[in-house]
């Protein structure tokens, strides 16, 4: 198994709110802020997942206020622990305080899915599959034979096919086709490796997704991608990236991780 050190100073502070015992080499880390019926939802999918067995559900609350995370209805979703990020940041903040969880915990192989309910699960099997075989990065695609996009807002679609997906496509060597959604899996050996060292400061929106699908191919880790569906409700669209500032923050974000930027002094 791969080391990793408990205490690390690239780690946002968090509650453990309540936590069983790992049960699987792998665990889903979900991120969440007040998705309501949405995460609810989702849970629901994925319990009915004949995989879910074999798999550790750890949700990671980055400061919900609409009471969808009540405990109880948690555990009985089969939530194995639930994380309250008390420390500052947005989504990449969220994500290191799970990822330092699910290390310390001893888990193998981590996959996340947002919890807004637009990622099908039933790739999840697919996922699991890749790691099991020595994959180090899964990345779920809904632009490659057998995936689906669906209801997917012009101007992101625009922006994923002919700019974000190409441009990290020739920077980092892999040819990615779905690089901004979070449904992905990481094996532990590249999470701990100190030439990626995810737990910094540096990492505190969306910077953890551009970086790593550009520095772990870059480090010669092996990665795939695999089909699934995406689903956007017609009419309002549940997401935290705004139509103009979101956007030109995820380009902004991407261009630094192609630079160089964000790799670690080593």
């Amino acid at each position: 198994m791969a080391e990793y050190s408990a205490v690390h100073p690239g780690v946002p502070s968090y509650d453990v709110l309540f936590s069983h015992a790992r049960t699987t080499k792998n665990c889903l880390v979900i991120p969440v802020i007040n998705e309501g019926s949405r995460l609810i939802s989702l849970l629901g999918k994925i319990q009915k997942n004949t995989e879910k067995a074999k798999l550790d559900i750890l949700i990671v609350d980055g400061g919900s206020t609409d009471g969808s995370l009540e405990q109880t209805a948690m555990q009985t979703f089969g939530v194995s622990a639930l994380l309250l990020k008390t420390g500052p940041g947005r989504l990449s903040a969220q994500l290191r305080c799970a990822y330092d969880y699910a290390l310390r915990a001893g888990y193998e192989g981590i996959l996340t899915i947002d919890g807004n309910d637009k990622d099908d699960p039933a790739a999840i099997p697919l996922m699991l599959k890749e790691l099991d075989s020595g994959v180090d990065f899964v990345q779920a695609s809904r632009y490659i034979a057998g995936g689906k996009a669906v209801n997917t807002p012009a101007l992101r679609d625009f922006a994923i096919r002919y700019i974000h997906a190409p441009i990290l496509r020739v920077a980092s060597g892999f040819p990615w086709t779905d690089t901004t959604q979070g449904f992905r899996a990481y094996s532990r050996r590249a999470l701990v490796d100190p030439r990626v060292s995810i737990f910094r400061n540096v990492f505190n929106s969306y910077e953890l997704l551009a970086y790593l699908s550009y520095r772990l191919p870059r480090l010669g880790y092996l990665c795939r991608e695999v089909p699934s569906t995406r689903t956007y409700p017609k009419g309002t669209v549940p997401t935290k990236i705004s139509s103009v500032r979101g956007n030109l923050e995820v380009l902004t974000i991407l261009v630094k991780a192609v630079l160089g930027v964000y790799n670690p002094k080593v």
